[in-house]
């Protein structure tokens, strides 16, 4: 199952509970991005350094660098070469640099086969941007998760002020608005909803409400799998 969407759409906080609700191994693959971006900060890499950032991602993916842990009651974790960078990777500027880093073709395409890997087994939810277009094209079944720019900025604003961050809510909406634009005009993989997508507007919705609504279609659809010869 892949769920896509812009930033503060929700796809984290949703696809862990939908995960759980399923029993499916949650991956989220947007995790891979921004922790390429924290290992770029921490190497002195620029953002904007293709061939670098390439190469940084491809020698990340050669010493199996980036883990991505199981869910649980301390929720989804990721280690960069063995420190859990969980919160590391959620900041502010690594949100941004994740943004840059994600549209270099290099890194994207040393991370593919990672992101394939893990969900080839099935059972797997995989969140992210381009899943259900490039990732996993042919996936059982996708979802495209959004909400309003003002209701995404609003949540990431709370979430930082929750870590005891001071953001600016004016300056919140305008980082939002700009990796929209930043996500959906990069050259490989825009964020875009799949043509055969579920959208779901969760602006007016709780994030229980989402999760009913993901957790039952994808019942139907299993149904209809679990139905043929």
């Amino acid at each position: 199952m892949a769920i896509d969407g812009p930033a503060g759409a929700g796809k984290s906080t949703v696809t862990q509970r939908v995960a759980d609700e399923l029993g499916y191994l949650l991956v989220d693959t947007g995790a891979l991005y921004r922790a390429v971006a924290l290992a770029a900060q921490r190497a002195l890499v620029s953002w904007v350094d293709d061939a670098s950032l390439g190469a940084l991602a491809r020698q990340l993916v050669e010493e199996r660098a980036v883990e991505l842990g199981s869910h649980g009651s301390s929720g989804f974790t990721v280690k960069l070469r063995g420190e859990d960078v969980s919160l590391a990777i959620r900041e502010p500027s690594v949100s941004q640099g994740a943004s840059k880093v994600s549209a270099v073709p290099a890194v994207r395409a040393a991370l593919l086969d990672m992101q394939r890997q893990a969900g080839a087994a099935g059972g797997v939810v995989l969140e992210g941007r381009d899943i259900g277009t490039v990732v996993f094209p042919d996936a059982e079944v996708k979802f495209f998760l959004t909400a309003s720019v003002d209701v995404r900025a609003r949540r990431r604003f709370d979430e930082l002020r929750a870590r005891g961050a001071k953001p600016e809510l004016a300056e919140v909406e305008r980082e939002v608005a700009e990796r929209d634009l930043r996500d959906s005009t990069r050259p490989v993989a825009p964020l875009k909803q799949a043509a055969d997508a579920h959208g779901i507007d969760s602006s007016l919705l709780s994030i229980e409400q989402v999760v009913a609504c993901i957790v039952a279609q994808v019942r139907v659809v299993e149904a209809e799998l679990g139905a043929r010869p």
